[in-house]
C-alpha cells in the first residue's frame, strides 16, 4: 500500500497515509524530513505566491518557495495577499442532473397526528431566558432514569424528559436579529416531531416574553404545549412542582405513541463535522456524502450547514443549484459572513482550530473543500437561513456558524430528526431530541475513542473499504438509529448541554 494518497492527478500535494520519514519515495521525489499522518507533501516545486491545489482546487498560496518532497503546512502555505478573495466560477446550475431513480426503504418511526414522523419520543422542557434554566433542569431531573428511575418506569415508550436551556433571552433588542433567531429556534424545537409534548418555563420580566414568542411562532397552548413563568407561579420550588405535575399529565399521552414501519423519506439528517483533520475530506466526509445520495434517492432530506466552513468551496455547491436564485442565495450568505467577520475584526481564515491544523488542515479553503464532501453529489434544492423550517426534500443548505453545537441547534430547529457528525480529532458531542451518529475519519481515533464513535471510516484510508461501501453502512446505521437503536452519545447521556442557539448582536 502506498504511504501517501493522491486525490486528483492535477494536485500539487499528496497526503501522508501514516507518518512519513525523510527519504520516503513519493512519486519520483523523496520526503524531506518527518511528515505527520494526514499532512501534505509537495510533489513539485512551487514558487512563492503560486496557488497550491488539492482536490484540484485551490487550498491556499505558497508563502515562500516550496521544494519537492517538502512538508506543506502553515509555515509555507497561507490564504495569499487577498486573504482568499480570488475569482470563483459559480456556474449556477451547471452540474444539475436528473433526479435519481426512486428507491424504497423503511424504518420503525413514530407517526404524529399531523403526518410527520419522529425518530425519538421525548418530552421537552424549554426556557425563554437563562433565568429559568435552573428550574427547568430541576423539572427534567425529576424524570431522570439515572437518578430517579421510578418516575418513567410506567412509560417505556417515552425516551426521556430533557431540559434544553440557553444563556440568553434578555439584555437584547426585542426586535433585532438576535431575538428573531432565538424565537425561530424555540419555535422549531417546540414543534419538533421528536417531542411528544413541550413545557416552556419563563421568568416573567425577560425581553423574550413567552406570549410575544407564541404569537410570532403562531403557537397556542394546548395539551402538548404548556407555558408558565416563575414570577406568576410564586417562586422556584412552586415552579418545579408545577412543571413536574404538568409533565405527569403529558406522559400517558406520550407513552401511547408506538413505532411502526415508515418510509425513509421522513428522515432528515443534519450534516456536521467537528475536530476535522487531513483525512476528513478523504474518508468520513465523502462516505457521509455517499450516504446522503442514498437518502436523497429514498426521498429523504439532508441539511449541509456551517457557512464559514464552506468558504472557498461554495462554487462547488452553486453548480448544483436547481435554480439560479438558490445559488445566488448561498453566495449572498457568504458575502454576509465576510462582512460579519470583518466588522468583528476577524477574517474567514480564523476558523480552522489548533486541532484542525495539528491534524493536517492548513487554511479554511482546504477545510471547506473537505467539508462540502458531506453533501454528496445530489442537486441543491434550497437554501435556508438559520433555524428556518426545512420544507424541501433532497439535499438542502442552511446558513449557520461553524461552531458545531450552534450549527446543529439550527438544523434541529429546522426539522432534522437525525444528526451525522464526522470527526478526525475526536468528538464528545450528542444531541437531543435528535440522535447523533459520530463517524471517525481514521482508525487511530476509532481505537483511541471507540466509546464515543459509532462507525470507523478509517477503513477507507487503509484501502479495505470503498467510499460507496462505507456510505451504504452509514445509511443502514441511520435507518437502525432512526428505528430506536441508541447512539453512543445517547448511551452516555449527551444532548441537553449541546442546545446552543446562535447569539448575534449587542448584549445590552
Amino acid at each position: 500500500m502506498n504511504p501517501f494518497i493522491r486525490l486528483h492527478p492535477a494536485d500539487d500535494v499528496v497526503i501522508a497515509r501514516g507518518q512519513l520519514v525523510g527519504g520516503t519515495p513519493i512519486e519520483g521525489v523523496t520526503a524531506r524530513g518527518l511528515v505527520p499522518p494526514g499532512h501534505k507533501v509537495a510533489v513539485r516545486a512551487i514558487a512563492q505566491g503560486e496557488p497550491v491545489r488539492r482536490y484540484n482546487q485551490i487550498i491556499g498560496f505558497a508563502s515562500r518557495p516550496i521544494a519537492p518532497g517538502e512538508h506543506v503546512h502553515t509555515h509555507n502555505l497561507d490564504m495569499g495577499p487577498d486573504k482568499g478573495h480570488f475569482e470563483r466560477d459559480y456556474a449556477f446550475g451547471a452540474d444539475v442532473k436528473p433526479p435519481p431513480a426512486r428507491r424504497e426503504a423503511s424504518f420503525m418511526g413514530i407517526r404524529r397526528a399531523d403526518g410527520r414522523v419522529a425518530t425519538r419520543n421525548y418530552i421537552g422542557v424549554l426556557t425563554s431566558v437563562n433565568c429559568s434554566a435552573t428550574a427547568a433542569r430541576a423539572i427534567a431531573d425529576h424524570f431522570s432514569r439515572r437518578t430517579n428511575p421510578s418516575a418513567l418506569a410506567p412509560y417505556p415508550n417515552v425516551d426521556g424528559v430533557v431540559a434544553l436551556t440557553h444563556g440568553t433571552g434578555c439584555g437584547m433588542d426585542t426586535g433585532g436579529m438576535g431575538m428573531q433567531l432565538l424565537e425561530r429556534t424555540l419555535t422549531g424545537y417546540a414543534t419538533h416531531a421528536n417531542f411528544a409534548a413541550v413545557l416552556v418555563v419563563g421568568l416573567g420580566c425577560e425581553a423574550n416574553q413567552i406570549n410575544a414568542w407564541l404569537a410570532t411562532g403562531n403557537l397556542r397552548e394546548g395539551d402538548n404545549l404548556r407555558v408558565f413563568n416563575i414570577q406568576d407561579t410564586g417562586g422556584t420550588r412552586k415552579t418545579v412542582d408545577k412543571g413536574v405535575a404538568l409533565i405527569n399529565e403529558m406522559l400517558p399521552r406520550a407513552n401511547a405513541s408506538e413505532r411502526e414501519p415508515c418510509s425513509a423519506e421522513h428522515i432528515t439528517i443534519g450534516l456536521q463535522c467537528g475536530g476535522s483533520d487531513g483525512y476528513s475530506g478523504i474518508s468520513a466526509n465523502p462516505a457521509l456524502g455517499a450516504a446522503v445520495d442514498l437518502l436523497v434517492a429514498h426521498g429523504g432530506t439532508a441539511i449541509l450547514s456551517e457557512t464559514p466552513e464552506i468558504y472557498g468551496a461554495e462554487h462547488l455547491l452553486t453548480r448544483r443549484a436547481v435554480q439560479r436564485e438558490v445559488g445566488e442565495k448561498l453566495v449572498e450568505r457568504i458575502r454576509w459572513w465576510e462582512h460579519y467577520t470583518a466588522i468583528n475584526e476577524g477574517e474567514m481564515n480564523n476558523n480552522p482550530s489548533p486541532g484542525n491544523k495539528a491534524g493536517g488542515l492548513t487554511t479554511i479553503l482546504e477545510k471547506s473543500l473537505g467539508a462540502v464532501a458531506k453533501g454528496g453529489t445530489s442537486n441543491l434544492e434550497a437554501v435556508y437561513e438559520y433555524a428556518e423550517p426545512v420544507s424541501a426534500h433532497g439535499f438542502v443548505y442552511m446558513d449557520t456558524p461553524g461552531y458545531d453545537p450552534v450549527s446543529a441547534t439550527g438544523q434541529v430547529a429546522g426539522g432534522a430528526n437525525m444528526i451525522c457528525f464526522t470527526t478526525g480529532r475526536g468528538s464528545a458531542y450528542g444531541c437531543a431530541p435528535s440522535p447523533s451518529l459520530k463517524l471517525a475519519t481514521n482508525s487511530a481515533l476509532w481505537q483511541r475513542q471507540e466509546e464515543d464513535m459509532d462507525i470507523n471510516c478509517g477503513e477507507i484510508v487503509e484501502g479495505s473499504v470503498s467510499i460507496q461501501e462505507m456510505g451504504q453502512r452509514i445509511f443502514e446505521l441511520v435507518l437502525a438509529t432512526a428505528s430506536g437503536a441508541p447512539s453512543k452519545s445517547e448511551k452516555h447521556g449527551y444532548g441537553q448541554n449541546e442546545f446552543v442557539p446562535w447569539q448575534v448582536g449587542a448584549v445590552m
